[in-house]
This record gives structure tokens, sequence and C-alpha cells, in this order.
């Protein structure tokens, strides 16, 4: 993939709003792989004081969202689900990671993983199934569109 197409896609899949709106960032991006950060606030915890499940769920999801549409191609989810393995807290620091594990045809299955970034302890961890659609939102290295 040449620089000038990993820059498009870096910089669509960087406009996110609702990363933005949370504050996450997608530290790093190549094909079949992110790496997403986010810094819990007083206001992403729950009535218990622990980070909300929805926010950490949204973390992963970002990350898979950004490993998923990596190569240029829209990528939608077809079946997400999330174990909940360790509560954090405001002022933690969470790393999510994706990695594609295989492809085939338009689908592919990517492993997430959510880590404490203080402990390393796992926080959450899920395997995400996404379909490529025939669209490429960056154009791919044989022209299609």
């Amino acid at each position: 993939m040449n620089e000038n197409r990993k820059q498009k896609i870096n910089e669509h899949i960087q406009c996110d709003p609702f990363a933005r709106f949370l504050g996450a960032n997608v530290e790093i991006l190549k094909p079949g792989h992110s790496r997403v950060t986010l810094t819990v606030t007083d206001d992403m915890v729950n009535f218990h004081g622990n980070t909300h499940g929805g926010v950490i769920f949204a973390l992963g999801d970002m990350a898979f969202a950004a490993a998923s549409n990596s190569h240029g191609q829209t990528a939608v989810a077809l079946n997400v689900g999330i174990n909940f393995l360790k509560a954090t807290n405001s002022g933690d620091r969470l790393t999510a990671e994706a990695t594609e594990q295989t492809a085939a045809g338009p689908i592919a299955l990517y492993d997430i993983t959510i880590r404490d970034d203080r402990t390393g302890e796992l926080v959450a961890k899920s395997q995400d199934l996404v379909y490529r659609k025939k669209e490429w939102f960056v154009p791919n290295n044989k022209g299609s569109s």
C-alpha cells in the first residue's frame, strides 16, 4: 500500500465524530490492525463509580472499526460481543487493540483486547465479525471505487 493511500485511509478514520466526543485517539493504524486509547473521565463512570460498560464497548468497537476499515474498503459489523473482565475507574487510561485473524471473501474475524495501561491487565475481550462491502472509501491499488 502506498503512503498517500495509507494517509487518506488514516485521515478518513481519524475524522470519527464519536471518537472525538469520547476523546479516543487512534494511535496505530495499519492494514488489519489498530490501537485506540482513551482516558476515562468522571462523566464515563456508572453509579458504582466504575467505567461504564458502554464506554469500554465503544472503545473496543472503535478499534474494531478502525482495523476493519484500514484497507480502505467500507466494512460494517455483522456481530460484536464483549466479555468484561476487570473494572476500571475515572482517570484510568485504556488501550484497545484490534487484529484481523482471518478473512474469507467479504467476511473477516477480528480479535479485540482492551487493557488498563497502568497495570497491563485485560479489561475486556471480544471477537467480532465484519462484512466488507463492495465500496472503497479510498480506491484500492486496482483503481476500484
